[in-house]
């Protein structure tokens, strides 16, 4: 029901969120008190932080112990867009100073929550995040965007198969320029028509706890290799 909740939400946000922009558009505000409390607690150099949108958020509501254990952080916001996600990208990773970050966005990007959606800016914001953490001394995990024919809040878009599988495509290259780590969560949840598989979700694009289960292994599987 939560899920459902969320994405009456971002279907709001996609109808009325393009007029004028709100003070904390980015959602700054979001982590605010979580990243004062966590920084209160000390340095952790085993520390990861997961960046991203619902598809992280959700997971840290699914599978809370799996975050606690393999000190994860989720810095997922519902219904983000990468230029948000880089927007406040200094307040919810660098400032933590993290070992590593895993970023994780272009879902809601294709899904033009913030407008004509182009591939080229998507990219750039990624490279951008990308830098940033590199010049901070975290090491990055570039993670592909998962699988999805199409967007329940906004089933207007067209070739999402297409447009998810040249980003990906872009993000692996992009990763292999750098010699960074590329998770392919795409690969273990797709269909042969590029939607996700019926058992990983409930709604077609966010996971469900088997489709989790299947991202926390390939997570594990990349991080064991860090």
């Amino acid at each position: 029901m939560k899920h459902f909740l969320l994405i009456a939400i971002m279907f709001w946000s996609f109808l009325f969120g393009q007029a004028d922009e709100p003070n904390d558009w980015a959602d700054k505000a979001h982590y605010a008190l979580a990243n004062k409390e966590l920084l209160s607690r000390g340095t952790d150099t085993m520390r990861i932080v997961l960046m991203g949108n619902s598809i992280t958020e959700f997971w840290m509501d699914t599978h809370p112990a799996f975050f606690t254990q393999n000190h994860l952080v989720g810095r997922g916001i519902s219904g983000q867009v990468s230029s948000q996600m880089l927007a406040r990208f200094r307040q919810d990773v660098i400032y933590l100073a993290p070992r590593i970050v895993v970023i994780n966005c272009g879902t809601n990007d294709i899904a033009e929550n913030n407008g004509p959606y182009d591939e080229d800016i998507t990219m750039d914001n990624i490279k951008s995040m990308t830098e940033l953490a590199m010049a901070h001394g975290i090491r990055v995990m570039l993670s592909s965007v998962l699988p999805c024919d199409q967007f329940c809040w906004n089933p207007s878009v067209k070739n999402v198969v297409v447009k998810i599988k040249h980003l990906n495509m872009r993000i692996a290259d992009y990763a292999a320029s750098l010699d960074l780590p590329y998770i392919d969560y795409y690969s273990r949840m797709v269909t042969p028509g590029g939607a996700l598989r019926e058992d990983c979700t409930d709604d077609g694009v966010h996971p469900n706890a088997t489709g989790y289960y299947l991202m926390e292994q390939t997570l594990l599987d990349m991080l064991e290799k860090q």
